[in-house]
């Protein structure tokens, strides 16, 4: 089957998925994911498991600067001083998604998928995937952090393995615990 450039079929490694499904479903923890550059592919990526309803809650494409700040709280200072493909931003969309979902995990995906909008410091390719998970109140175990990565290929690739490069550092994060992230 041909496909269009234009259409994009994202089909991380079932058993990933399954993995994280799992360790979330053990640690009776739920999700909600926000991307930028991804366009929903996470969420889908995420939903195309039968029973991903029980652990995954909402998925927020929130590709406008506009669109991060409105609907999950992203300061107008990060956008503004660090750009939507940054640390921090990465950082406030994975914790707001968390918050806006009211969930246990929000993991959030900003990046340049190209083929143009890439620049000396944040070239095609640079991906930022944020984790943030939400202790119990008076734990102290809540936590984000973000991680770069850097991807080759076109659109499409950049795309696909950004996609599993989050399931991954959400699988690690989640399996790790927050007494390993602090």
């Amino acid at each position: 089957m041909d496909e269009s450039p234009d259409t994009v079929d994202v089909h991380p490694d079932q058993a990933l998925v399954e993995a994280l499904g799992d360790a979330l479903r053990d640690r009776e923890e739920r999700l909600a994911v926000a991307e930028s550059c991804t366009g929903g592919l996470l969420g889908g990526a995420l939903t195309a498991v039968a029973g991903s309803s029980e652990y995954f809650d909402s998925g927020h494409t929130v590709y406008a600067y506009d669109a991060k700040r409105r609907h999950l709280g992203v300061s107008r200072e990060a956008l503004d001083e660090h750009g939507a493909v940054s640390a921090p931003v990465a950082l406030e969309m994975a914790r707001g998604v968390r918050d806006v979902a009211d969930v246990d995990w929000g993991v959030s995906v900003t990046g340049v998928a190209g083929p143009t909008g890439g620049s000396a410091e944040t070239p095609v390719g640079t991906v930022y995937i944020g984790v943030a998970y939400a202790g119990p109140w008076g734990s102290q175990t809540s936590f984000g952090e973000t991680r770069r990565q850097t991807f080759e290929g076109d659109r499409r690739d950049i795309r696909a393995q950004t996609v599993t490069a989050a399931l991954e550092y959400l699988l690690e994060a989640v399996r790790d615990g927050p007494s390993e992230r602090q």
